[in-house]
Order: structure tokens, then C-alpha cells, then sequence
């Protein structure tokens, strides 16, 4: 091979690479900015991963995102708060519903419970 071959090689090897330092740095791949498809299995990946009494609140909110829908009461000294993420499509209507939720609750800043928005009772 010639110089001038061997030189556009680097040069496109160097531009690819400065490429992949700026995607890596700069790059916010949080799950508020993905399409609903992948958040939702985003979702469902990290919730299925998660142990109770060993996540928090603001881990959600930093790991997870905004959620979709919230509630939250104080009961006596207690902060109760449910977090909707949404990890089923059910019907396309552009409206996140409970059913089409996984919720979180989280009892002083602590998970406690995990399940199906369809199978969440309030029990406050």
C-alpha cells in the first residue's frame, strides 16, 4: 500500500474515534428521551431487577425517570408514595393508564411493594 492510503485510514480511524468520545460524553441516554416502545421494555427490564428494602425513592427517580402517573399520602409519620411505569401497551389511545403500569410503593423513602397497575388497591 501507498502513504496516501495508509494516511486516509488514520485520519478515518482518528475521526472515529473522536466520534465515539463525543457520543460517550455527551450523549444523555435517559429513559425520558427513548420512544415508548423501548422505555417500556426499558422498564420492565430494570423493575424486574429490583429487591425490596434495597431501592429508593430517588433511585427511581434518577434510574427510572419522571414516572407516568404518582400518588402520594402521609399516613400518621409515614410518606407513602406509588409510582406508575409503564410496561404493557394495552390500547393505543395516547392515554398511560394504570393497567398498562407497573407501580411502585415506596414507604418512607423505601420500595416495599411491586406489582401490576391493575392489581393495585390503595390501602390507605
Amino acid at each position: 500500500m501507498n502513504k496516501k492510503v495508509i494516511s486516509r485510514i488514520l485520519m478515518a480511524l482518528a475521526a472515529y474515534g473522536v466520534f465515539v468520545i463525543l457520543v460517550v460524553n455527551f450523549y444523555d441516554d435517559s429513559p425520558s428521551n427513548m420512544q415508548w416502545e423501548d422505555r417500556e421494555a426499558y422498564n420492565r427490564q430494570f423493575i424486574a431487577k429490583l429487591q425490596l428494602d434495597e431501592f429508593t425513592f430517588e433511585q427511581a427517580l434518577e434510574q427510572l425517570g419522571s414516572p407516568d402517573i404518582t400518588e402520594a399520602k402521609k399516613i400518621n409519620d409515614n410518606r407513602h408514595q406509588v409510582m406508575f411505569y409503564r410496561t404493557q401497551h394495552i390500547k393505543s389511545d395516547g392515554i398511560t393508564t394504570q393497567e398498562e403500569c407497573t407501580f411502585l410503593l415506596f414507604i418512607n423513602g423505601q420500595l416495599k411493594e411491586i406489582g401490576l397497575g391493575s392489581n393495585y388497591t390503595k390501602s390507605w
